[in-house]
Order: C-alpha cells, then structure tokens, then sequence
C-alpha cells in the first residue's frame, strides 16, 4: 500500500504559494547576507529543512517555517497571515441580526 505524501495532496495553487514563500524567504535570506547553514543554527533547525523550506516544500512544520522567519526577523509577519479575512467577515455580517427594541421605560 502506497502512502501518500504531503506534496501529493496539496492543490497545485497552495504549491506555487508555498513556493513563492520559500524563494521570498531565500531572497530576504541573501539581502542580508546568511547563509543556509547560518539560518539553520539561529532557527535550530536543520540545514536540509531550511533548503526544503526555500524550494517551498509541504512537509516542513509550519514551526520550522516560523523558525527560520524568526531567524532572518521576520517573525512579526506571521501576524499578517489570516488577518484581513473579508470573506470570512461577510459571512458573518450575514447571519447577523439587529434587533431593535424600543427604549426601556425607567420611571
């Protein structure tokens, strides 16, 4: 019986998204002039992860990829992940109900 890998499952839109992170990682990585092996000792992750991290790879924890944002301080950038979710807040505004209810008679 065959097991499936992480890459086999993915849809092939989040594998090129995963790719454009890796090469945008490897890029901030040369701007400041790291190398792998300096990335994997500040993240503490190894160095085959960090060159699975920069070709983009689906079977990388999200942690060794907060990692290596953490050691190129790119850290902060995780908060900006989901934070603008329009359609999310649509389907919300949806289901709400406004109730208006008259005024309370405090006499």
């Amino acid at each position: 019986m065959n097991k499936l890998k992480t890459s086999d499952i993915l849809l092939p839109p989040l594998r090129r998204k995963l790719g454009i992170l890796g090469e945008q990682l490897r890029l901030a990585r040369l701007r400041r002039q790291y190398s792998m092996r300096q990335v994997s000792e500040r993240a503490g992750i190894s160095l085959s992860s960090v060159e699975k991290i920069e070709k983009g790879s689906p079977s990388v924890s999200f942690g060794a990829y907060a990692q290596v944002l953490f050691a190129l301080g790119l850290d902060n950038d995780i908060l900006l992940l989901a934070k603008d979710d329009a359609l999310g807040r649509q389907i919300q505004d949806m289901g709400l109900l406004v109730r208006k209810r008259a005024p309370k008679n405090h006499t």
